[in-house]
């Protein structure tokens, strides 16, 4: 994948360039963050003219490796002000790579307001203007697509709220039957495509001959049959298998980190109707169309995804993940699952981030616009962000502004971006890296939820140590393109890293060199950050979290700022995952 195509969305032109020899060593994460430094200001407007949305492949994203078909997107976020990069899973990254193109880039915004759909094959590439997508639900954009496309498309697209530029929108990916609807959420970046004019990309490989090539196609298998086998041997792999991440909000109410009604509680009373087990006896009992170990990409051997069904078998929502459930449900006070999976496919039709959304119910429901637990009320809400109503804007451009408007102090956002579902004063790691990673409060970017097991979540001590390993793996899995799922195996052979590499591209490296990528990555997105303004420095913890015990373990957020600030001064040790 050595192409990079360029949509300027002001004149309209599209251009193919190759990449030049820098830039192949950049994928995914890395290369938003490598292109960003290099083209964009870090001091423009989110969705202005001189901001750049950037579709990035991850390095192996053309292989067979399992979950390599993640797709990054990113770009200045909105809500954050700096570097964002998020992923999401879907059919369309798969389709992208199969037309051998490495990235798209868009460009500039258009003279007057659009509804275009990017159209890309073998043989064509061009901007269809269809307005009749104008004001769209997902599901209803997707069906428009299918009928003037055909089936066997990949698509990216966004819904009303990412048209109307609200800044909590994200991007929306969905599988070859539309049941799996995935999102890359966080960050804003659905507002960045409808300020580019863009209401979809549409992908069609069904015509391409592309292969990869490999500098050693048997050492590049045998690297990824061992990942495979290590996956299928892990005990983790056969319990995300059967019930996907809401496995872990039992463990997270018991400790006590649960967001529960606008993060004044680490625990909620109805944490036993809305974990895991509930989810999974839920879809085994009602069956129709729920099913459990639904994958979110081809090929992806982990399958942590589900169907969640209405008590008449048929579909709400998929996927129900964590931390929708925890933002929508305990945070909101709301303990049915049938509401938390109503209230999360809303999110998904208006195009809305659930995690952003869910904090910004909060925030509301603190300030009296409705009660914690009225699910209805919530619905109704989330309807108008869609509807574009005065209060659906305010919601939909996240929790912080939420709070602004509504003059509500307790808004829990760092760098502008709601906290997701494990608060931080109960897990301090995940303080630190929602304090100190360039992408703010995001726990794919160094979550240490693992590190329960071996550390005490509620001392200060050795947190920051933490959080920086947990980073620099989020971030090299992130511009390989492989999901953060596949860190066991890796982190007990982090050479097996080498081996992919060097089987795909003939790169001779060690573990060091390939750690040293996931470094300088982090590097270029904290100079990013640096010239925008965005740093932890003058983005901290917020204050109620600093000051407010957090029941049951009245527990504040008091890893020094110093502490966090000196992290990245000196070198961190590279050679191990």
């Amino acid at each position: 994948m050595n192409t990079v195509i360029r949509i300027n969305t002001r004149t309209r032109s599209i251009l193919r360039e190759t990449v030049s020899e820098d830039d192949t060593k950049w994928g995914g994460r890395g290369y938003i963050s490598h292109l960003l430094l290099k083209e964009v200001p870090p001091a423009c407007e989110a969705v202005g003219r001189y901001n750049k949305l950037i579709f990035s492949q991850g390095l192996l994203a053309d292989t067979s490796v399992t979950t390599a078909g993640q797709m990054s997107i990113g770009g200045k976020s909105p809500l954050t002000g700096g570097v964002k990069e998020s992923n999401v899973g879907g059919f369309a990254a798969r389709k992208l790579s199969r037309l051998g193109i490495k990235a798209l880039v868009f460009e500039d915004t258009p003279k007057t307001p659009s509804t275009d759909v990017l159209f890309i094959s073998p043989m064509d590439m061009r901007l269809d203007s269809m307005p009749e997508l104008k004001g769209k639900l997902v599901d209803e954009t997707i069906s428009l697509l299918r009928q003037k496309y055909g089936k066997g498309i990949g698509i990216f697209c966004i819904g009303p709220a990412g048209e109307m530029m609200m800044y909590g929108a994200g991007i929306a990916s969905p599988d070859s039957d539309d049941v799996q609807i995935r999102y890359a959420g966080r960050g804003g970046l659905g507002a960045l495509m409808g300020s580019k004019g863009v209401k979809a990309i549409v992908l069609d490989d069904r015509s391409s001959d592309y292969k990869p090539l490999y500098s050693d196609r048997e050492a590049f298998q045998k690297a990824a049959k061992w990942l495979i086998d290590a996956l299928r041997a892990s005990p983790k792999t056969e319990n995300r298998h059967v019930y996907g991440t809401p496995a872990i909000l039992a463990l997270a109410n018991e400790v006590g980190l649960l967001p529960t009604r606008n993060f004044s509680s680490g625990q909620f009373e109805f944490a036993d109707d809305i974990n895991g087990e509930k989810v999974r006896q839920e879809i085994v009992s009602r069956g129709g169309q729920g099913k459990s170990g639904q994958p979110c990409i081809p090929g992806c051997i982990i399958q942590c995804s589900n169907i969640f069904p209405d008590k008449n078998g048929k579909k709400i929502v998929a996927s129900l993940q964590y931390e929708n459930i925890s933002l929508l449900g305990s945070n909101c006070g709301i303990g049915n699952l049938d509401d938390i999976a109503e209230l999360n496919h809303l999110c998904n039709q208006v195009g809305v981030d659930a995690i952003e959304t869910g904090a910004a119910l909060g925030v509301a429901m603190e300030a009296g616009v409705i009660k914690f637990g009225d699910a209805e009320g919530a619905k109704g809400l989330i309807r108008q962000i869609g509807e574009g109503t005065y209060l659906g804007r305010i919601l939909g451009n996240g929790a912080q502004i939420t709070g602004r408007v509504l003059g509500i102090r307790r808004v829990p956002v760092i760098k502008g971006q709601a906290i997701p579902g494990y608060d931080p004063r109960a897990l301090k790691g995940n303080g630190v890296t929602y304090t100190t990673s360039p992408m703010g409060a995001d726990h794919t970017a160094g979550n240490a939820f693992e590190t329960l097991k071996t550390m005490d979540p509620l001392k200060p001590e050795g947190q920051v140590d933490a959080s920086k390993r947990l980073q620099l793996r989020a971030a090299l899995l992130d511009t390989l393109g492989l999901c953060l799922f596949v860190r066991p195996p890796f982190v007990q052979n982090p050479e097996k890293f080498c081996e992919l590499l060097y089987g795909r591209f003939g790169w001779k490296m060690d573990v060091r060199d390939v750690m040293g990528m996931a470094l300088d990555v982090l590097k270029m997105e904290r100079e990013f950050n640096k010239r925008a303004g965005v740093s932890e420095e003058f983005f901290p913890m917020p204050e109620f979290m600093c000051d407010e015990p957090l029941p049951p373990n009245n527990a504040v957020f008091d890893v020094p700022m110093e502490h966090m600030k000196s992290m990245w001064e000196n070198e961190p040790v590279l050679t191990q995952f």
